[in-house]
């Protein structure tokens, strides 16, 4: 199951693209404005956790021991997250699937209407990093000049201190684009064959991608997908 569509725009999506490609803050913003559940792997596996279910104690096992969570408990995990009535009308997945295995097990649990790769050059990745701050407690990210808390260095969801974490320094940048070249860019190639790949110019504000990524989604499924600005007359 790939390529089944809800009637209307896309409801059914991922997003796909390199660290600090801006990702997690359009995914919340069209989540917000379309109703739609933004699902990233780390607040599934947070919410798993917190709830206690037996998902959640598997998940969290693996997580104190300091390994990676198995792709199958992850796809059981968002599986029953899919399930849930705000999720039936509409989902964006935020960065999963990650590897080819993980995309073809995630297309057998759910259909998709539209999979968007956020392209930046890698240069402003770097810009981007230097200024991201996390939040430990609920996994919420800032960014000191384009996206800053309300309260300077404080979460806006719960005032826990933020923090820079180690891999959004820029030099561990180098390696986290590395992996994400040799394990996530060929899922372009991968939804490009199904026809649900839909590349978006991810460089500029929010505003402005924000902007792009709405174009994008308008467009008709029929139509060549891309979300690049327009060129100049």
């Amino acid at each position: 199951m790939t390529s089944g569509t809800l009637p209307g725009p896309p409801r059914r999506l991922v997003f796909l693209g390199p660290p600090a490609a801006g990702k997690g803050t359009q995914a919340a913003e069209l989540a917000r404005e379309l109703g739609l559940a933004h699902l990233s792997t780390g607040d599934l596996l947070r919410a798993a956790v917190a709830e206690g279910s037996d998902l959640g104690r598997a998940a969290d096992d693996h997580m104190r021991a300091g390994r990676l969570v198995p792709d199958d408990l992850v796809l059981r995990i968002l599986g029953e997250r899919l399930a849930r009535p705000d999720a039936t009308s509409g989902f964006i997945l935020d960065g999963f699937p990650r590897t080819l295995a993980q995309a073809e097990a995630l297309g057998r649990i759910t259909d998709l209407d539209a999979v968007v790769s956020f392209d930046v050059d890698p240069k402003l990745l770097v810009e981007r990093m230097a200024g991201r701050r996390s939040c430990p407690k609920c996994g919420a990210v800032y960014h000191l000049t384009s996206n800053p808390p309300r309260e300077a260095g404080r979460c806006d969801r719960d005032g826990t201190g933020l923090i820079q974490r180690p891999d959004d320094r820029a030099e561990a940048l180098e390696v986290r684009l590395r992996a994400y070249h040799d394990q996530t860019a060929p899922l372009r190639e991968y939804y490009l064959r199904r026809g649900l790949l839909r590349s978006l110019d991810a460089s500029g504000s929010p505003t402005e991608v924000a902007a792009r990524l709405r174009r994008l989604l308008a467009e008709p499924s029929g139509r060549p997908p891309d979300g690049r600005r327009p060129s100049k007359p």
